[in-house]
């Protein structure tokens, strides 16, 4: 399958995740069920980020220590409930704090 051709359906299929998500009624948005899946997508995403960011284009594992301090300090933020933008910051701060340090 063609690169464009994957980059056109995951287009259309977030697009369409979107507008879901826009035109539920209230009544489906407020079910728990709902609302336990929407509190775990943003740690889910970043866990995946994570993964990904961690191999190289062969499937090595490319990460060194202030790495892995940075997604360590990322978890404990995470732990402590903050926000996901504050979890990156966190995270991106201490990565590349130590990266000047090494």
């Amino acid at each position: 399958m063609s690169l464009w051709i994957m980059v056109v359906l995951t287009s259309l299929g977030s697009y369409g995740l979107k507008l879901a998500g826009v035109s539920l009624p209230q009544s489906v948005l407020n079910h728990p069920r709902v609302q336990r899946t929407a509190y775990l997508l943003p740690p889910a995403m970043l866990t995946a980020l994570i993964v990904t960011g961690l191999f190289d284009a062969n499937g090595h594992y490319g990460v060194d220590w202030p790495v892995l301090a940075g997604v360590g300090a990322g978890a404990i933020a995470m732990r402590f409930k903050a926000s996901l933008v504050t979890v990156f910051i966190v995270a991106i701060v201490t990565c590349a704090v130590l990266q000047l340090i090494v």
